[in-house]
């Protein structure tokens, strides 16, 4: 069946990809790279993370995969700021938040779109798919964020939490791994 599945995406992104497209991500511990490298894999597409991205203005349309930290996208800022106005953008964003939490990620859609200019920035083209995370990787300062979180966190009368801080402690202190290359797949499918 993967093989199939594969044949479609293949032959999916041979029409996609008339246009001039780049895979850009940022990934701080490797989840939204895994997303990115697949895709690449499965397109022909090159994938180059987001602090080696050069010339992108060359590409008519930047698949832009990003991992989500304290609501915010990593490298989306500094990748947009090289578009110019007439190039496509497609953002997929990456975290351990379950994607059917409409909700929040509504709120993160909110978020993007008050840091991109109003001519990149397309509803239809957001999408959210899940990541990893193993507390025993992080670095100093990002155990220390997400111990603070936890803490306050854990004052929050239940019904209060968001669908982020119930996923953080569902998650706090192991190592969980979400990440779905068929959900990489079904977003793929959609953008046609």
């Amino acid at each position: 069946m993967n093989a199939v599945i594969y044949a479609w995406v293949a032959d999916f992104f041979c029409n996609f990809t008339a246009m001039k497209t780049l895979i850009i991500y940022g990934s701080q511990y490797g989840s939204t790279k895994r997303y990115a490298e697949h895709l690449s894999e499965t397109t022909g597409i090159e994938a180059v993370d987001y602090k080696k991205a050069k010339d992108i203005e060359e590409y008519d349309r930047i698949i832009f995969m990003g991992g989500l930290y304290a609501g915010g996208v990593l490298g989306l800022k500094k990748t947009v700021g090289k578009m110019a106005d007439s190039q496509e953008l497609i953002i997929v964003t990456v975290g351990v938040t379950d994607p059917s939490e409409t909700e929040y990620f509504s709120e993160i859609r909110k978020s993007i779109k008050t840091k991109i200019p109003a001519n990149l920035y397309n509803e239809e083209k957001i999408f959210h798919l899940r990541g990893a995370i193993d507390y025993s990787q992080l670095d100093m300062k990002h155990r220390f964020m997400m111990s603070m979180f936890h803490k306050m966190v854990l004052k929050t009368p239940e019904s209060q939490r968001t669908a982020d801080a119930k996923a953080m402690l569902e998650t706090y202190g192991q190592h969980v791994d979400f990440v779905d290359f068929n959900a990489l797949e079904k977003t793929t499918s959609q953008l046609l």
